[in-house]
């Protein structure tokens, strides 16, 4: 008897944590954009997440010294102590917060520690409160490690940042993290010391509720605005706070990978155990380069900010100078999050009425050719984000394109 099995008949049969998780929609308009500059077309893509400068030679010149010394082999499970102790320096030094090394964990880019973290802490129906607009993978990650996200809206009237009223009425016998990112991606909207202090008397009276810190764009900040991590603020908070950061925003590094975080020692030795069966060490090279990376000059980081500030200035102004555009400006990172409220309901040349947010992004990919995302899949419309970590030469022609495109709309 021969038995004769069919993939067409077999199928596929995805695993049901994946069963509401796609491709990143940023992922996805990126790479629409990317097919349509294959075909010839002039596209600009306004949504990449990454610094356009290159990683600094002296970064680059510790990595070829760690292969030439043969620094190619497995290094501890989360972090070589080289690089933990780094980490350790630079909490110290930057943030005021006193980590020791078993309180460090390294991983390949802080979307690993962000997994970890949630796939070592959260049962069936646990609760993660996350404020939107949010970067898109956080509810992802949630949702595959078996939580439940809720989302809380805080618009534009609030500076997109969290309220301790909106912290209070979310939080329920089931939340087990809050995550807080500043600055922001997408809105690069910051928390201060005064913008902290009343979410964290919130989190006083709730014990059970543990805070994440995405601090990753720390050192991407403008004009009089301060940086502070939540911790630094209230030590109390200490045994329930993970801190996370990377190198691969202020130092150019998105393609080394590495990102790293400081929390209790219990949680950090139970994402060890996730990351044992996932990845293990992140890679050696790059752990090299990142010791250069904290260790090393720090210098250039303000030259960089002030790139960064002046196609900030140029873009909020230009958005602001469109009808049917309102864009704040933001305290950091490399976004603007720019409300599109008062084109919804105009026409297209061609005819199509602009109803939502990605309805008008896809309108500029395809009539204007250029890329941004819609508030949607960040969780809060009608907004558009525009990333401006590109030259200026390219953001003048990109928001020429937007303000024709947007004064061709009719109605």
């Amino acid at each position: 008897m021969t038995i004769t099995t069919k993939v067409e008949e077999a199928g596929f049969r995805p695993a049901s944590r994946i069963a509401g998780v796609g491709v990143s929609k940023i992922l996805q308009i990126g790479a629409k954009a990317a097919a349509m500059k294959r075909e010839g077309l002039p596209v600009i893509i306004l949504g990449a997440g990454e610094p356009d400068f290159d990683t600094p030679d002296h970064i680059k010149k510790a990595a070829k010294v760690a292969i030439d010394a043969g620094e190619t082999k497995y290094t501890a499970l989360d972090g070589s102590p080289a690089l933990k102790q780094a980490i350790v320096g630079k909490f110290r030094r930057e943030n005021g917060l006193d980590y020791s090394v078993d309180e460090v964990t390294v991983g390949a880019g802080a979307k690993q520690i962000l997994f970890n973290a949630f796939m070592a802490t959260i049962n069936p129906g646990d609760e993660v409160i996350i404020p939107t607009p949010y970067w898109t993978s956080y509810s992802d990650i949630v949702e595959v490690c078996g939580g439940t996200s809720v989302l809380v809206p805080c618009d534009a009237g609030a500076r997109f940042r969290l309220q301790a009223e909106q912290l209070e009425k979310a939080i329920t016998p089931k939340t087990r993290w809050v995550l807080l990112n500043s600055p922001s991606n997408p809105s690069g909207a910051a928390y201060s010391a005064e913008d902290y202090q009343p979410l964290i008397e919130v989190l006083l009276r709730h014990p059970q509720v543990w805070l994440m810190a995405d601090d990753m764009y720390e050192h991407i900040i403008y004009d009089d605005f301060t940086f502070v991590t939540p911790v630094a603020l209230e030590p109390r908070l200490k045994e329930r706070v993970l801190t996370i950061n990377g190198v691969s925003k202020a130092y150019a590094m998105t393609g080394w990978r590495i990102g790293y975080a400081g929390g209790p020692k219990a949680l950090i030795k139970a994402m060890a155990v996730i990351q044992s069966q996932a990845t293990s060490c992140p890679c050696s090279v790059s752990q090299a380069a990142a010791i250069a990376a904290l260790n090393g000059p720090q210098e250039f980081l303000k030259d960089r900010r002030a790139s960064f500030k002046q196609r900030r200035n140029l873009v909020v102004s230009r958005l602001n100078a469109v009808d049917g555009l309102e864009c704040r400006t933001p305290e950091g990172a490399f976004y603007t999050y720019s409300g599109c409220a008062g084109v919804l309901g105009k026409t297209t040349p061609k005819g199509k009425k602009i109803v939502t947010d990605a309805d008008f992004t896809d309108y500029l990919l395809e009539e204007a050719h250029v890329a941004v995302v819609p508030g949607s899949a960040f969780g809060l419309s009608p907004f558009f984000r525009i990333s401006y970590a590109m030259s200026e030469v390219e953001l003048v022609e990109a928001l020429d394109r937007i303000e024709t495109a947007c004064a061709a709309l009719q109605g």
